[in-house]
């Protein structure tokens, strides 16, 4: 579980801020930047603790602000890398939340992040064990992450997930495109260590990716 989740999630770009006062952007800002710090830059065997409380702040902001779309995402995202830090079959149930909060997320504002919650979800479908251990369903996955790209066309994360998604159908071709283009992403404001991080797991996967091409 540890490998199949640990490398989800994602730092959405572009805040719908019409939905947050300037104290809730200052909250969600910060949320991020933790999340990228823990993800990225902690030591593997301290993540865990990390994302419990980061998760715990998560929890607090979308309980208080449970009309944001916004809080909802990023309480899923910041649950789901709790489960992958964690590993092992008890992470099913954190990412079973994950997975409640970001279809709640989707139910107030599916565009909220540039349709941050459908790159998320389809990334916990692409990557969580199938029936009967869990709901993980490929095509499902292809589903949401095309919606995601509607969305978000030239995103880092977008392409990330749906390269990865390409490239675990065996879509070599489409993923290595995919991927090149990610790269290509324009910088995020106050996302630099997410875009850093993204950028080293695209080109990690990009190495494999070409292998398959040979």
């Amino acid at each position: 579980m540890r490998k199949i989740i640990a490398c989800l999630l994602l730092g959405a770009m572009s805040q719908s801020v019409w939905a947050l006062d300037p104290a809730d952007q200052q909250r969600l800002n910060g949320i991020q930047q933790s999340w990228a710090h823990i993800q990225y830059e902690l030591p593997e065997g301290q993540r865990t603790a990390a994302f419990e409380k980061l998760a715990a702040q998560a929890s607090s902001f979308k309980q208080e602000r449970q009309t944001v779309a916004e809080a909802w995402i990023w309480s899923g995202i910041v649950t789901s890398s709790w489960a992958g830090a964690q590993g092992g079959l008890g992470a099913l149930s954190k990412v079973k939340d994950a997975k409640a909060d970001l279809e709640t997320a989707l139910t107030l504002d599916p565009k909220a992040l540039q349709g941050s919650a459908y790159t998320s979800l389809g990334a916990l479908y692409d990557r969580v064990p199938g029936w009967p251990i869990g709901f993980g369903d490929s095509d499902k996955a292809e589903q949401l992450l095309k919606l995601a790209l509607q969305m978000n066309p030239n995103g880092i994360d977008s392409l990330y997930f749906w390269g990865d998604h390409l490239y675990r159908q065996k879509r070599y071709v489409e993923a290595r495109a995919a991927l090149q283009k990610a790269l290509q992403a324009a910088p995020r404001p106050g996302r630099e260590s997410a875009d850093v991080g993204r950028r080293k797991e695209i080109e990690t996967l990009l190495v494999d990716v070409n292998k398959k091409l040979g």
